[in-house]
């Protein structure tokens, strides 16, 4: 049997740093850990995030906007989070490691925020007034809350690419299959988000936050134990060195020769005589005619070498000008990303508040909470990820002849094209909803006379946005990212962090500019 049959050909390894063995590493066997730990997760996030806003006005006492504003704060640095393990996991440590030490602080995170509810003396008191919670146990809880911020964001943007890593990209077969793993690791995603939004939900509303916040705890516990229990299946992506040196380094370079000409002979361009690339984890990249300012960075002049030695600072290889060529590519992209962000985030604070105020009744005495209405979000991506996937697909394919059905940039389009619409639908629930309670001065009623479930249509269509919008993301910036930059690319996808940044800044302003007109949803009291 040729060697190329028995080992990998991207350069992966094993958990004893041997060359990956296909017939015992990788692939769907070991995918079904980093599946289940990704559903668990997920489970736990959402179990604990969804609910929070509701957490933070019971049992800290805070007001709509000042309980909207601190989760969107730690929404946002759950977001934002994700570069530090991307740099971590692309530079020193690996995906493996990475994704294996910040579980260990989300795990700490979440059993910490379970003892702050349910702990005497860690648990704010309660009476017929409403809770009364020290400076400690705002501080317990928000030390809690921004330790799993930082444990959900080191692994956020690494365990797409791990599961992504299973799959040898030399191998045709290997590469077919892993057009597949994204649509599986976003539908785990969504049955743990699904039992979150009902069940736990449910839970923390009626039976209590110790029990609300454990179960997630518990969860988060079963998915560290999924993620180690595949361990000696894995295929591991060798560490390239720190992407953010490579890339200043192509930008000094560049400037420093700024007035030198790029010959037109690509081929006289700097690259490594070396077979292999000098980036561990990496292939050479080949050139390209774009952003050529940058191919000052690879003329090579006298005075690049120093005492016969390349100074990285002033000479780059056409891999490493290559690279930050399409990071830049990507930006544009990326920052289409934030707009879809912004009204993604809508789903665990507005729209909850909106809600809080609706009839949630179901039948004579059944309520359901108002958090719990994400559910409908969540059954429409696990509706629509197979709709796509096996009408929409085929059915474009016979007009646009892409095996895709779509590119990902037109994906992604419609997806943002649909969230419009969602929000639109929202907008108008909101006139008819203000509209009620000022023509009845409903302004002291708990409930209005107005069904929770007006809000279902505004729910349904984000979730079918996320299924053109996030799943094209992770497709395209996995692609298009230079392989020792994959985690990084990945980490810029989940740019929920400025979306969260944009909401919070407008609904700032509209507190501050039309208090008085908002009051019925944005009361600070």
């Amino acid at each position: 049997m040729a060697e190329e049959d028995i080992y990998t050909q991207d350069g992966t390894v094993d958990i004893r740093k041997n060359p990956a063995d296909k017939r015992k590493t990788g692939n769907w066997k070991a995918c079904r850990f980093i599946l289940g730990n990704e559903c668990c997760e997920r489970l736990a996030y959402y179990g604990m995030g969804t609910n929070l806003v509701n957490y933070l006005k019971d049992r800290l006492n805070q007001g709509n906007v000042t309980a909207s504003n601190n989760v969107t704060n730690w929404s946002g640095t759950c977001y934002i989070t994700p570069l530090i393990g991307a740099f971590l996991a692309d530079a020193y440590l690996g995906r493996y490691w990475t994704i294996a030490g910040f579980s260990i602080i989300y795990v700490f995170g979440m059993t910490l925020l379970t003892l702050s509810a349910s702990v005497h003396g860690l648990e704010p008191s309660c009476d017929k007034n409403g809770c009364h919670p020290t400076k400690t146990q705002i501080a317990a809880c928000f030390i809690s809350l921004y330790l799993i911020a930082l444990g959900t964001g080191g692994i956020k943007p690494c365990v797409s690419s791990f599961g992504a890593d299973q799959f040898d990209e030399i191998d045709e077969t290997e590469r077919k299959k892993k057009s597949s793993f994204f649509n599986w690791f976003y539908f785990s995603i969504n049955i743990g988000a699904l039992i979150a939004s009902s069940v736990l939900v449910w839970i923390q509303m009626n039976v209590g936050w110790g029990w609300g916040f454990g179960i997630p705890a518990v969860a988060m516990a079963v998915a560290v134990v999924s993620f180690f229990s595949g361990s000696r299946l894995y295929r591991l992506q060798k560490p390239g060195g720190s992407p953010l040196t490579r890339i200043f380094q192509v930008i000094v370079a560049s400037f420093r020769k700024y007035n030198v000409e790029v010959p037109t002979d690509k081929s006289l361009l700097y690259e490594t005589a070396d077979e292999e690339c000098t980036i561990k984890g990496s292939r050479k990249l080949e050139h390209t005619d774009k952003l050529r300012f940058f191919d000052k960075a690879a003329v090579e002049t006298q005075a690049d070498q120093i005492k016969g030695l390349t100074n990285p600072w002033r000479l780059c290889s056409v891999t490493q000008v290559e690279e930050l060529k399409a990071i830049i590519r990507l930006l544009p992209v990326w920052a289409s990303g934030i707009v879809f962000s912004t009204v993604y985030s809508q789903m665990s604070t507005m729209f909850v508040l909106q809600g809080n105020t609706m009839d949630p009744h179901m039948g004579p005495s059944f309520k359901i909470p108002s958090a719990s209405l994400s559910l409908f979000d969540t059954l429409s991506v696990i509706f629509w990820a197979p709709v796509y996937d096996q009408i929409i697909v085929p059915y474009a394919r016979r007009f646009t002849g892409n095996e895709r059905g779509f590119t990902q940039l037109q994906r992604m389009g419609i997806g943002l094209v649909i969230s419009i619409f969602s929000m639109i639908a929202a907008g108008i629930l909101e006139i008819v909803r203000l509209g009620i309670i000022r023509r009845n001065n409903y302004y002291d009623l708990t409930y209005i006379p107005m069904s929770i479930f007006w809000q279902v249509p505004q729910y349904f269509l984000v979730g079918c946005a996320e299924v053109f919008t996030f799943i094209g993301q992770l497709e395209f910036f996995y692609d298009q990212a230079p392989d020792a930059m994959r985690s990084l690319c990945s980490a810029v996808t989940h740019n929920c962090g400025i979306g969260e940044l944009l909401e919070h800044s407008a609904r700032d302003n509209c507190d501050k500019n039309h208090h008085k007109e908002w009051e019925a949803w944005l009361d600070s009291r």
